[in-house]
């Protein structure tokens, strides 16, 4: 009997792929895109080997029948710069592009700073891009400075 050295994975006929995402920031990634509670096909893989990353490991996401707008997978960006997303439809990728980090950010990432009205408040936060590499942003209200990977997510 031949010895299998690598699981198959159904290839989605159209979806969505977002591969080489840092391992540590995969869960993070489904958390912001709302995946939890998707009723589509979702596979989520980790810690598979990659020669991209400096880390050698990678997560992967992948979603059947959705599309994501550009605008919320560029959310991911945040913490995961190194994520591309692939279209897939009728089982080829149709378009394959790199997340960009967006001048501001809305309602993802809390604020660390106590005094901050958002964590006194009942609003929105909002977080500007200060250096894309290495990310820094910048909270709207009260000037606080955070590294991307270091954020936390809401």
């Amino acid at each position: 009997m031949p010895q299998k050295t690598e699981l198959a994975v159904a290839a989605l006929r159209n979806g969505t792929v977002i591969d080489h995402i840092p391992s540590e920031a995969l869960f993070k990634c489904v958390k912001i895109l709302g995946l939890a509670d998707t009723t589509h096909r979702l596979t989520i893989g980790n810690n598979l080997n990659s020669n991209r990353l400096p880390s050698g490991s990678k997560g992967i996401i992948k979603v059947a029948d959705t599309f994501f707008p550009e605008a919320t997978l560029n959310r991911i960006a945040l913490i995961a710069p190194t994520a591309v997303v692939n279209t897939i439809r009728d089982y080829e990728v149709v378009e394959k592009r790199h997340v960009e980090l967006p001048n501001a950010i809305r309602g993802i990432v809390r604020c660390d700073n106590p005094k901050c009205i958002t964590n006194n408040e009942p609003m929105e936060t909002l977080f500007e891009t200060v250096t894309d590499t290495p990310g820094v942003i910048r909270c709207h209200y009260c000037n606080h400075t955070v590294a991307n990977h270091k954020a936390t997510i809401l």
